[in-house]
Formats: C-alpha cells, sequence, structure tokens
C-alpha cells in the first residue's frame, strides 16, 4: 500500500511524539511539527521523517507552516491537530487573543481551514486532540478574551470544549467534500503538559501522583485508533471519543447554534491571516 500522509502537531513531546513512532514504524509518511527546534528535529531524525516548526502563540507563523506543507504534500490524508496546553495566568497574543484560546483552537483552526483545499481532495481525516477537561470549560461568544473572572483551569476546558464544537461544525460543513472528523480525550498522560505554564497543575507532572498517569504510549492510543479506523464502520464522524468509545461531553458540545456561532468569530479573528 502507498503511505499515507499524516501530519502531527504538538509531536515533538508525549502522545503526538508516541503517535508519530508508531505510525512511522508502520510505514507511514509522517510530518511532524511542533515549537521546540531541539526535540521536533531530534524526534524527527529517529523516525526519519519531515519536520516544521511554528509556535501558536503567533498565527503568522502558523500561516507560514500551511503555505510550507501546501507546497511541500500535494496530498494530506490525515491532520492530527494536537497541539496545545495549559498556560497559567492571563496573556494575551501578538495578535491579541487570550493564548490558551489562541494555542488550543485559534491556530488549528487556522491550519486546517488554510489546508481545507488539499485535505478535501486528498478525503482527508482531521483528528482533534480534545480532553474531558472541556467539562471545566464555558464557552461565551461575547468573550472569547476571557476578560470576565478569568481561571486558568476554566481556559483550558474552554479551549478543549471548543475542539469538540470545531470538530462537529467540520463535520456539518465539509462531511460532503470527503472530509470526516473525530475530536478525542487521551487521558490524564504522564507528559511534560503544563510544565511551561505558571499553573499549579504543573506541579502534579513532577510529584508521585505521575506514576498513576498513562504512558504517551497509552494516551495515543485513541488517536491511533481513529487514524487507522474506518470512519462510518470503526467511529463516528463529527464525534467526540474516550478510550475508542463515544463519550459524553459538555452540554454546550450539543448546540448546534454555539457550534455555528463559534465558527464564525473564529473565523473573523484569523480573517487577516487567511487573506492574500
Amino acid at each position: 500500500m502507498t503511505p499515507r500522509t499524516i501530519v502531527i502537531t504538538g509531536a515533538s513531546d508525549g502522545i503526538g511524539a508516541a503517535a508519530a513512532r508508531t505510525l512511522a514504524k508502520a510505514g507511514e509518511q509522517v510530518v511532524v511539527v511542533g515549537r521546540s527546534a531541539e526535540k521536533t528535529r531530534a524526534l524527527a531524525e529517529e523516525i526519519g521523517a519531515d519536520f516544521y516548526l511554528a509556535d501558536f502563540a503567533d498565527l503568522s507563523q502558523v500561516r507560514t507552516l500551511a503555505t510550507e506543507l501546501e507546497e511541500k504534500y500535494p496530498r494530506i490524508d490525515v491532520l492530527a491537530n494536537n497541539a496545545g496546553g495549559m498556560m497559567g495566568k492571563r496573556t494575551l497574543t501578538v495578535d491579541g487573543n487570550e493564548l490558551t484560546f489562541q494555542v488550543n483552537h485559534l491556530a488549528p483552526f487556522l491550519l486546517t481551514t488554510l489546508l481545507m483545499d488539499t485535505l478535501a481532495a486528498s478525503n482527508a481525516k482531521i483528528i482533534n486532540t480534545a480532553s474531558a477537561a472541556n467539562y471545566s470549560g464555558k464557552m461565551d461568544l461575547f468573550d472569547l478574551k476571557a476578560e470576565q473572572g478569568y481561571r486558568t483551569y476554566r481556559a483550558y476546558g474552554t479551549g478543549k470544549l471548543a475542539n469538540i464544537l470545531f470538530t462537529s461544525e467540520l463535520h456539518r460543513r465539509f462531511h460532503d467534500r470527503g472530509i470526516t472528523t473525530a475530536a478525542f480525550h487521551p487521558g490524564v498522560v504522564r507528559t511534560n503538559f503544563a510544565a511551561d505554564s505558571t499553573s499549579h497543575f504543573r506541579h502534579a507532572y513532577k510529584t508521585l501522583l505521575n506514576r498513576f498517569m498513562l504512558s504517551p504510549d497509552q494516551g495515543a492510543d485513541t488517536m491511533l485508533w481513529l487514524i487507522n479506523g474506518t470512519p462510518g464502520t470503526d467511529w463516528i464522524s463529527g464525534a467526540y471519543y474516550a478510550k475508542r468509545a463515544l463519550a459524553k461531553a459538555n452540554p454546550q458540545a450539543y448546540d448546534a447554534e454555539l457550534t455555528r456561532g463559534l465558527w464564525d468569530k473564529s473565523d473573523e479573528l484569523v480573517k487577516a491571516f487567511v487573506q492574500p
């Protein structure tokens, strides 16, 4: 079989790196995207993959990444939007967006929409890494910069809720063009998650609690199942999964008006990077 071209963001560490290793070992053409030049390059050399660098806190870098990917790969079979994380105190990016929301949602939204023609022509799967933390989120379309009552974990949960809403709307808008998509919860994984943040959650990943967490390989299991499975047979496009099974999300995830509204607001926030 012809190897698939599989692009994985947030691939320099954690479940992204674990999935990249497994897929490369299976003979797929893996393309790894990360923020750390040292770690991303090291992984790419280890598995024989192409790599690209982009900091999702800067949307101009996301646009450059999309251009580079389009120029190099006429076909992209899978886009795994895995980059994200918990930050800390409220911070605005160079683009004027709340940092957690931009890194977890706006950047992958921009990357995906910029690549959509290539993805649709490839009948691609778009796999979005969400989290059970979506339950702690609250999507307010009139406060996407989290100016009212910012809390670190709520901001992260809102970003993960956005991933699920994005997945649902991707299916609604692009399923007829051959796109299939799913979001998933990887579990609580033993990684460097939140290590660069000011959040107290970063300490849990350096303590004895760490021994009860999943390994990166275990956390990557549902991602790999979605990448390798058959939509319509193994899983349902537009849905949210955990442990290879349909999972219940925050009640807001099922609000069709909110889902469309988030897309429209997101489109507005990134439009400067979409226009020529």
